[in-house]
C-alpha cells in the first residue's frame, strides 16, 4: 500500500474538486514555472494555462486572459499555488467541465473572496419565485426580489430549502418534519438545516464542506452552488427512458439503446439537442453548454427546428452574436423559455444557465415522435431491472456522490467500469491507499488499461480486509451487475462496490462509538439490545427480535427510538397506527426526515422500512444511535452485563452482512 501523503490545499472546498493525480501535475507544472521565472504572476497564467492539455484546441490565450481579467485586474500580482488552481476552475467553468466553478476565489496576500455570478443569482430566484408561488408559506416573501440579497436572508431558516428539494424530488422530505413556525429557535433552525442538507445528499447533490452554519450564516456562494444543484436535479429529472421513453429515437439500434440507458441526463441533453440539429441541417457538433452555443447559431438552428411554426431566418442572418442572442430569447420566449437566460449568458458562455435553458426546451418541447413512446418489447426489457437491484443501485450511487469524489456518478453500472471512479472512492475511505502512478485516467478507449484500474481496485480491497473471493477486475469492466451489487436475484456473493459501501458506512458510524464501548468492537446485536434499551427505558412497550423483524414495519418502532433520543422531535399526532399501507407510507417517510433532522446521513427510502431491508435497518439505528452518543457529554454505561461485545468482531470488520443474519436473541455469527 503506498504510503504517499499526497498534494494538500489550506480550503477543503478547494481540495475537493481535483484528484490528487491532477492536483501533483498541476502543483509539478507550477512549481517548475515559478523556478524557472523565479515567480508567478497573473500575467503569466493565460500562456501558462493555454499550454495545459486540459484547455488545448479550447481556449487560446487572449480568451483565457479575458476569462480572468473579470478577477484579477491586477495583472502584475504574484500567484500562488492555490491561487493558480482557482484560476484553473474559473477558465474550466467556461469550458462546461465537470468542477468547472461559476464562482471562484479572488485572493490578495492573505484574504479571500468569493465572487458570486449576478445572472446565476437572478435566474434561481426566478426559478424559485415560479415553483413557491403558489405555496401559501411563501405569500409574504415571493416574488424575492433579485436585485437585492435578500435571497440569502430566506435561507437562513432552512425552509425554502427542504420547500425546493422538494419541487425537484417530490415526497423526499416529509413536510410535517419541517419546523415552520414564524419564529424560530436556534435549535430549530439547526434541525431544518440538518433536514435540507441531508435530503439534498439524498437527491444526488454534493454538499461536502457545506455545512448548516454555513446555510444559517447565508454564505452566498454556498447557497447559490447548492440552490443549483437542486435546480439542475429537477430540470433533469425527465432525461432518462423511463421517464421519457421518446426518447429511445435517438438511438438507431439496439446497441446505441443500450448506451443511452447508461448515460448521464446532461449527456442525453446535448445527445438530444445535437439530433435536432442535424436534422436541422446544422454542420456542427455541440458538445458543451458553454463555448459551442456561444455565438446563438446553434440555438437558432435548434429553435426552428422545435417551432417552426415561429421559424425565422432573420436570426441566422444576424452577424453580430449579441443581437443573435437576442433574437434567439425572442424566439423561446414564445414557447415561455427564457426565465434562465439573458443574451449576456450566451454571449458569455454560461455553462449552468445554458444547461437549465436548454432542460427548459426539452421540457417544454422535446420535438420527438409520440410512435417512440411505446418502444418494442426488447427495448422495454432492456432497461427493466428488478426492484432490489434498482434500490441497491440507488443506494449506492447516492452514497458515492456523498463523498465528494471529483467524478460524479449518474450510473453505476456503467459508470464504474474503467475503474477510475472506485479508485478516487478508495481514495475518500482509506487515503493514500492509491498508486495513482499506476492508474490510468479517463477517456479510456484501451481495454487493458480499465482492466488495470480495476486490478488495483481488487488489490487494495484485499488490503482492506474486503471479501473479495474469487473476483477480477474484469468483472468490473465487464459491468457485472450482480458482481457489482450482490445479493441480485437471490445471490449471495458480496461485491467490492457492495462491501466498500457497507464497509465505509457502517464503520465510520460504529468506529465513532467505540469510546463508547471501551474500545471494544460494536456488533449489529449491540446496536439492537441498544435500541431496544433505548426504548424500554422511556416507557414504551415496543421491541426489536432483530433488524429483519417485520413488526419494524409499521415503524412505531423507530419513531419510539428517535422520541427516547430527542423527546421533542416527533410529534405523536403526526403518527398513525402503522395497519394500513397507507399509514406504513406516512410513518416511514416521518421517520426519515426526522433522522436527517437530527444529522442522521441515511439514504434508505421509505419502501426499505415498510419492506424491512436489513441493511438499512440496521444503518438506520447506527445512525440514530452515532448521534445519540455524540449529544452525551459524559460517557454513559450503558453495556450490559449479558451483551457480547466479540462475537461478530470479524465478520463487521469485514460487513459481510445479508439477510440471512440471525437475529438478536441467539449469539449465532452473521454471515
Amino acid at each position: 500500500m503506498s504510503s504517499y501523503v499526497g498534494v494538500l490545499v489550506s480550503d477543503p472546498w478547494l481540495q475537493s474538486q481535483f484528484t490528487q493525480v491532477e492536483l501533483r501535475n498541476l502543483k509539478s507544472k507550477f512549481v517548475s514555472t515559478k523556478t524557472r521565472s523565479g515567480r508567478v504572476t497573473v500575467k503569466d497564467l493565460p500562456p501558462f494555462l493555454a499550454n495545459l492539455k486540459d484547455f488545448s484546441g479550447t481556449f487560446v490565450e487572449n480568451e483565457i486572459k479575458t476569462i480572468l481579467d473579470e478577477s484579477y485586474p491586477n495583472r502584475h500580482e504574484e500567484v500562488e499555488f492555490e491561487t493558480f488552481l482557482l484560476a484553473f476552475l474559473a477558465v474550466q467553468s467556461r469550458k462546461g467541465g465537470s468542477k468547472g466553478a461559476t464562482s471562484f476565489l479572488k485572493t490578495s496576500t492573505t484574504t479571500f473572496h468569493r465572487a458570486i455570478s449576478e445572472s446565476e443569482k437572478a435566474s434561481y430566484i426566478s426559478h424559485i419565485n415560479n415553483y413557491l408561488r403558489e405555496d401559501p408559506l411563501w405569500n409574504s416573501y415571493i416574488p424575492i426580489n433579485p436585485a437585492t440579497d435578500a435571497l440569502f436572508d430566506i435561507v437562513k431558516d432552512g425552509v425554502i430549502l427542504c420547500k425546493l428539494i422538494n419541487a425537484a424530488v417530490p415526497g423526499t422530505i416529509d413536510e410535517r418534519a419541517i419546523n415552520m413556525k414564524k419564529e424560530l429557535n436556534p435549535w430549530e433552525r439547526t434541525e431544518n438545516l440538518s433536514l435540507c442538507l441531508n435530503s439534498a445528499k439524498a437527491i444526488g447533490c454534493t454538499v461536502v464542506n457545506i455545512g448548516t452554519q454555513d446555510i444559517a450564516e447565508g454564505t452566498p456562494h454556498l447557497v447559490l452552488g447548492l440552490i443549483f444543484q437542486i435546480i439542475k436535479i429537477q430540470l433533469l429529472s425527465d432525461l432518462n427512458l423511463k421517464k421519457t421513453p421518446q426518447l429511445v429515437e435517438l438511438a438507431e439500434d439496439n446497441q446505441d439503446v443500450e448506451e443511452l440507458v447508461g448515460l448521464a441526463p446532461e449527456k442525453i441533453l446535448l445527445k438530444w439537442m445535437n439530433f435536432h440539429l442535424k436534422k436541422a441541417g446544422y454542420e456542427k457538433q455541440v458538445t458543451n453548454f458553454s463555448s459551442d452555443i456561444k455565438d446563438g447559431e446553434a440555438y437558432a438552428y435548434l429553435l426552428n427546428a422545435l417551432a417552426p411554426e415561429h421559424s425565422t431566418h432573420v436570426t441566422l442572418e444576424t452577424k453580430d452574436p449579441s443581437e443573435r442572442a437576442k433574437k434567439v430569447l425572442e424566439q423561446a420566449e414564445k414557447l415561455d423559455c427564457k426565465r434562465y437566460l439573458s443574451p449576456e449568458d450566451i454571449v458569455e458562455g454560461s455553462a449552468n444557465l445554458n444547461l437549465a435553458f436548454v432542460a427548459q426546451l426539452f421540457q417544454h418541447r422535446n420535438g420527438l415522435s409520440e410512435e417512440s413512446s411505446n418502444p418494442p418489447v426488447s427495448f422495454a426489457e432492456m432497461i427493466t431491472e428488478d426492484d432490489e437491484t434498482s434500490q441497491e443501485e440507488r443506494c449506492f450511487r447516492l452514497w458515492l456522490n456523498s463523498l465528494g469524489a471529483a467524478t460524479y456518478v449518474d450510473n453505476v453500472f456503467e459508470d464504474v467500469r474503467n475503474g477510475w471512479v472506485l479508485l478516487e472512492v478508495l481514495d475518500k475511505v482509506s487515503p493514500s491507499s492509491v498508486n495513482w502512478k499506476h492508474a490510468n485516467k479517463p477517456p479510456i478507449e484501451i481495454l487493458f488499461k480499465k482492466v488495470e484500474n480495476c486490478n488495483q481496485v481488487i488489490k487494495i480491497g484485499k488490503e482492506l480486509r474486503l471479501s473479495l473471493v474469487n473476483v477480477a477486475g474484469n468483472d468490473i469492466v465487464q459491468g457485472n451487475k450482480k458482481f457489482i451489487l450482490g445479493e441480485i436475484a437471490l445471490m449471495k456473493d458480496h461485491s467490492v462496490f457492495h462491501t466498500v459501501l457497507m464497509r465505509y458506512t457502517m464503520l465510520q458510524t460504529l468506529n465513532s462509538l467505540k469510546s463508547h464501548w471501551q474500545g471494544k468492537e460494536i456488533t449489529e446485536t449491540d446496536i439492537l439490545n441498544w435500541a431496544n434499551r433505548k426504548v424500554k427505558k422511556m416507557g414504551r412497550t415496543s421491541q426489536a427480535v432483530s433488524f429483519k423483524d417485520k413488526n419494524l414495519s409499521n415503524g412505531i418502532f423507530f419513531l419510539e427510538l428517535l422520541s427516547a433520543v430527542e423527546p421533542r422531535v416527533v410529534d405523536w399526532g403526526l403518527v398513525t397506527k402503522g395497519r394500513t399501507e397507507e399509514e406504513k407510507m406516512l410513518n416511514a417517510t416521518y421517520i426519515i426526515s426526522v433522522a436527517r433532522k437530527l444529522g442522521c446521513s441515511i439514504f434508505l427510502l421509505p419502501e426499505d422500512i415498510i419492506e424491512v431491508y436489513q441493511k438499512m435497518m440496521l444503518i438506520l439505528a447506527a445512525s440514530i444511535m452515532n448521534w445519540s452518543l455524540q449529544q452525551q457529554s459524559d460517557t454513559e454505561s450503558w453495556v450490559s452485563d449479558d451483551c457480547d461485545v466479540s462475537s461478530l468482531t470479524e465478520e463487521i470488520s469485514i460487513l459481510s452482512i445479508d439477510d440471512g443474519s440471525s437475529d438478536a436473541q441467539n449469539d449465532e455469527d452473521v454471515k
